[in-house]
């Protein structure tokens, strides 16, 4: 698994010109999904991506977690994170898993993640065409792949 933080002050998911999600000050996260991924793979992440220590302290440093903060999180599916781009100009997406294994996965994350924040987890609409809008705060983005977590 593949995941974008983004810390945000505001983030939201549009479906077709239609509100589906919205969240605060918190965090973003893009994941992409491979085909060996394993729900040992969304468990990690999500305790991963909760424990993170993004967002400032009274001395403006990085150095509390998303529940520290009482931030929210929304969660989206995005398989082009695994884009493979060194031939021709094309990216090939062969690396993502089809819906069938992407979705319990994604499913199980969201889940994971909800009960380690111990809160809702917003989320896009796998599969549908959307429009994320985000006000990235800092900026600060964090890119964490599980495949890379020794």
């Amino acid at each position: 698994m593949r995941a974008v933080i983004q810390r945000v002050k505001e983030a939201s998911v549009t479906i077709g010109g239609v509100q589906k999600a919205s969240t605060g000050k918190g965090m973003l996260v893009l994941l992409g999904i491979e085909h060996d991924d394993t729900e040992e793979d969304a468990e990690w992440l999500s305790k991963k991506i909760s424990r993170l220590r993004i967002f400032d302290d009274k001395n403006g440093v990085m150095n509390l977690d998303i529940k520290e903060i009482d931030g929210s999180a929304m969660v989206v599916s995005q398989f082009t994170l695994h884009a493979k781009t060194r031939k021709g100009n094309r990216p090939s997406y062969i690396q993502a898993a089809p819906p069938e294994k992407s979705i319990p996965l994604y499913t199980k994350f969201v889940e994971k993640l909800e009960e380690e924040l111990e809160r809702k987890v917003e989320t896009g609409e796998f599969g549908a065409v959307m429009d994320v809008k985000i006000v990235n705060s800092g900026p600060v983005t964090i890119i964490i792949d599980t495949k890379l977590k020794e």
